[in-house]
């Protein structure tokens, strides 16, 4: 036994100074490569740094005619072309380098074909850039010699510390073989106690205490894998109930939204900065479709130009839109994906039911306020229009001197007032009576303007880019009722061949633009008033928002409405 032992202790001594010459070998032929290949770098440094002087040089031969001209061309030549610089070719060189000495070379020549051509004063014009190259490939030169010394000085410093410390080693080597072993068994006992079972103790000893070491390494072995594999087993039970959780936690938050009282395209955005958050889901973006408008987008998570996945809204067999996403890894759970499908199919039926449930409302409740209107003050209106009319023929019957001019014109101008106001109200009857079918907004505005354009022979365009889903429904009344009366301005004043109205959004700034090409007015009270301009100023003002009226004797008139959405 004791020969074994020793035998080992003098194989291990023997393997150390074996390692010790080893890397005095390595040390040195390193050093010795590093210095060699070297000595070449002052020499293309210089070289390079001299190409810089001979471009401007040729650049000064062209200016003043030098006789030296040619001459000067062969020395560059010969520089750029000299031993040290095709050195760089080498295999120890960097590619870039060596591409950066290939660029310079293939631009030389595109110069030199340019110094010897009757246009060489164009060289002038390139030396600069060249001349930039010529100091980015200095630079990388420098770069390369400094590593080339960092590396030396690393290598020459971490081969002289692992000498000592394998002779320290050596000379300590005898008193560890017993005690170390020990201390080692006694530490790797401790991290087994407290779980940790990566332990590699040194197997290298051919002594009693290799042996103990090696069944001591494979115990500890066998008990991490049989550890590691319930702890993964543990892991993986608890990442799925993580994942359960974070779906289960993600779809009550969405359904949250839609227990709001009225679902606004904040809780659309919520819902999706919902999705976006779902592991392996990268981006997300809901598109929702609404006839005779743009469609409304929503965007969260990273900034991305097109998504892989995408998915329909539908509900009862109608489109509502789609949900595109980008996904990644881990995959996402496909089955809360389709959860949120139906979430927010639900969400934009309940919010287009809910907004026609609101506009039909306010409908009612105008249809209500017409037909009283209709059925009181309208017929009044009518009795008195036909009161009027029998007193004109009472006093046309009558002799002339039983009535004086003077009465003639109170009636007229009464009949006049009469007639007036009943149109005034036929008017304000037909306003109370708009409708909006299938609470969209864009469809309203082009079934309103399609009845006022048979009533004209101007052609009128739309192009509506707002959105129902971001206008509840006394905003879509009083622009729509806007329109309707700069519309019905322009149809019966203007004498116009066209009238352009434009629905357009921008950073929550609305703008509603009606304008025509027709025989415009000059600005006064008297005019401004007569075409109804205090009611659309009152409906700006309800909307918070400001109206501009432009208009000019033979330009047109554009009426303006510009206000911030909440």
């Amino acid at each position: 036994m004791l020969k074994r032992v020793k035998h080992s202790v003098t194989s291990t001594i023997a393997k150390a100074m074996l390692l010790i010459v080893s890397l005095s070998l390595v040390t040195t032929s390193l050093a010795i490569v590093t210095l060699v290949s070297s000595i070449n770098d002052a020499e293309a440094v210089n070289v390079a740094g001299s190409m810089r002087m001979q471009s401007y040089r040729l650049a000064y031969d062209i200016e003043t005619d030098s006789v030296n001209y040619d001459s000067h061309i062969y020395q560059f030549e010969r520089s750029i072309y000299s031993p040290s610089m095709k050195q760089l070719q080498g295999f120890i060189v960097p590619k870039d380098i060596t591409q950066d000495y290939y660029n310079l070379i293939s631009r030389w020549h595109e110069l030199k074909m340019i110094l010897t051509s009757q246009d060489k004063e164009q060289y002038s014009a390139g030396v600069a850039q060249f001349v930039s190259q010529i100091d980015d490939f200095v630079f990388k030169l420098q770069m390369f010699s400094e590593r080339k010394m960092i590396i030396l000085a690393w290598v020459g410093g971490l081969g002289l510390g692992t000498i000592m410390l394998v002779s320290v080693y050596v000379v300590l080597y005898i008193r560890r073989e017993i005690v170390g072993p020990l201390k080692a068994l006694v530490t790797a006992s401790d991290q087994i106690k407290n779980r940790t079972f990566d332990v590699a103790l040194d197997t290298s000893s051919q002594s009693e205490m290799g042996i103990l070491t090696r069944a001591f390494n494979r115990m500890a072995a066998d008990l991490g894998n049989l550890y590691s594999g319930l702890e993964k087993a543990v892991n993986d039970k608890t990442h799925r109930l993580q994942h359960a959780n974070q779906s289960l936690g993600v779809l009550y938050k969405s359904s949250q939204e839609l227990t709001a009282s009225r679902i606004t395209q904040e809780n659309f955005q919520a819902i999706l900065n919902q999705i976006a958050n779902i592991e392996g889901i990268k981006a997300a973006q809901i598109e929702i479709s609404e006839a005779g408008v743009k469609n409304t987008t929503l965007v969260a998570g990273e900034v991305c130009d097109n998504y892989d996945k995408k998915k329909p809204f539908e509900l009862d067999g109608v489109q509502l839109g789609f949900l595109y996403w980008k996904s990644g890894l881990p995959c996402p759970d496909q089955a809360l994906i389709d959860n949120f499908v139906q979430i927010l199919s639900r969400a934009i039926y309940y919010n287009q039911a809910q907004r026609q449930a609101e506009q039909l409302l306010i409908m009612e409740e105008r249809a209500t306020i017409a037909r009283e209107l209709h059925d009181s003050l309208a017929q009044s209106l009518s009795y008195l229009k036909i009161q009027v009319s029998l007193l004109k023929k009472v006093l046309a019957k009558q002799e002339p001197n039983q009535h004086t001019a003077k009465t003639e014109v109170v009636i007229g101008e009464i009949h006049t007032g009469i007639s007036s106001a009943y149109t005034q109200l036929r008017e304000l009857l037909t306003t109370f009576r708009l409708t909006i079918k299938e609470g969209s907004f864009g469809q309203a505005v082009q079934e309103m303007l399609s009845q006022l354009e048979q009533q004209t022979e101007a052609e009128i365009q739309l192009d509506n880019e707002l959105s129902s889903i971001e206008l509840d429904a006394h905003q879509q009344v009083h622009l729509l009722q806007l329109i309707r009366e700069a519309t019905m301005n322009a149809i019966k004043h203007a004498n116009a061949s066209k009238i352009e109205v434009k629905c357009l959004e921008k950073d929550n700034t609305v703008t509603v633009s009606i304008v025509d090409n027709g025989i415009g007015f000059e600005k006064n009270v008297e005019k401004l008033n007569h075409y109804g301009t205090t009611i659309m100023h009152e409906r700006a003002s309800r909307l918070n928002g400001d109206l501009q009226i432009s208009s000019s004797k033979h330009n047109g008139c554009a009426v303006t409405l510009t206000y911030q959405r909440a």
